[in-house]
C-alpha cells in the first residue's frame, strides 16, 4: 500500500483482508492497528508492534498444545526443535503470503517502494493478525485458524526431520549434475559444553548455501542439506540462519 491511502480504499483492502483470513472483525479498528506498519504510523504505540509482541506469545502456546497432543512419544527436546521450526519467522512469513497479508499492509513510502516486502515485515504482520483474532474473537477464534494453517508445516517439519535423509538426497542431486560433492562448514556454534548448538552451510564447489543451525553437528548438517536441496530445486530454504534451534527472533 502506498503512503497515503483513502478511507474507501482502506475499507476495501480491510474487507479483502478479512475475506483472506475468514474471519470479520467486530472491531474494524483492531484490523486496521493489525495491518498498519512503524513506517507509516503516527507513533510507535499506533503501529502494529505491541500486537506482534502478543500474537508472538499466543502462536507459541497454540503450537505447543498441538505438539503435546499430536506427538505423545517425543520428549520435551524433540518437541521444542520441532517448535522452533514452525513458529520461526521464516514459517511466520510463509504464512503471511499464503493468507497475501502483504497486499493489507500499510507501510511508509521507503518500504512500499520495494517490490518485495522484507520477511521479518511479513512475519510481524501475520504474529499481530493472531493478536488480532484473539483480542477480537477470543481462543474460540484464533485456535482453530491456527490449527489449519499450523497443522501442514508441523507435519512438513516432522517429516523433513524424521522422513528424508537430504544429505543425501543433495548428494544424489548435486551428483547428477556432475557438480562434485558437498562439504559442510561449521560457521558458529553457541551455548554450554552440555548444551551446544550449531550453525553450519553446506558448500557445493564454490557455492555456499543458506545456513541452518541445529542443537548438534548432525541435525545441523541435515537441515543446512535441506536448505541447499530446496534452493536447487527453485524452493525457499525452509530454516532461517537467524532462528537458532531454541532461539525464534
Amino acid at each position: 500500500m502506498s503512503e497515503v491511502i483513502g478511507t474507501s480504499r482502506l475499507e476495501d483492502a480491510l474487507s479483502a483482508c478479512e475475506q483472506s483470513l475468514g474471519y470479520r472483525f467486530q472491531d474494524r479498528t483492531l484490523l486496521r492497528r493489525c495491518l498498519t506498519h512503524s513506517s507509516i504510523a503516527r507513533t510507535r504505540l499506533d503501529s502494529n508492534e505491541r500486537l506482534e509482541f502478543l500474537g508472538d506469545a499466543i502462536l507459541g502456546t497454540v503450537v505447543c498444545e498441538l505438539l503435546f497432543h499430536k506427538y505423545p512419544e517425543k520428549t520435551e527436546g524433540e518437541l521444542t526443535r520441532i517448535k522452533s521450526v514452525v513458529v520461526s519467522r521464516t514459517t511466520c512469513a510463509k504464512l503471511s503470503a499464503d493468507l497475501r497479508l502483504g497486499d493489507f499492509l500499510q507501510l511508509g513510502k521507503g518500504l512500499s517502494d520495494f517490490e518485495r516486502i522484507p520477511l521479518s515485515i511479513q512475519a510481524a504482520v501475520f504474529e499481530s493478525i493472531v493478536a488480532g483474532l484473539y483480542l477480537d474473537g477470543g481462543m474460540d477464534v484464533v485456535k482453530p485458524f491456527l490449527t489449519r494453517l499450523i497443522e501442514p508445516e508441523i507435519d512438513r517439519t516432522v517429516e523433513s526431520t524424521h522422513g528424508r535423509n537430504y544429505k543425501s538426497l543433495l548428494q544424489q542431486l548435486v551428483q547428477k549434475n556432475q557438480r562434485g560433492t558437498p562439504l559442510y562448514q561449521l560457521l558458529d556454534e553457541c551455548g554450554p559444553d552440555h548444551s551446544k548448538c550449531f550453525k553450519i552451510a553446506a558448500v557445493v564447489g564454490v557455492d555456499a548455501f543458506p545456513p541452518a543451525w541445529g542443537p548438534n553437528k548432525k541435525e545441523a548438517e541435515q537441515r543446512a542439506a535441506e536448505n541447499a536441496w530446496c534452493q536447487l530445486q527453485g524452493e525457499s530454504p525452509p530454516f532461517d540462519a537467524d532462528d537458532g534451534p531454541f532461539e525464534i527472533h
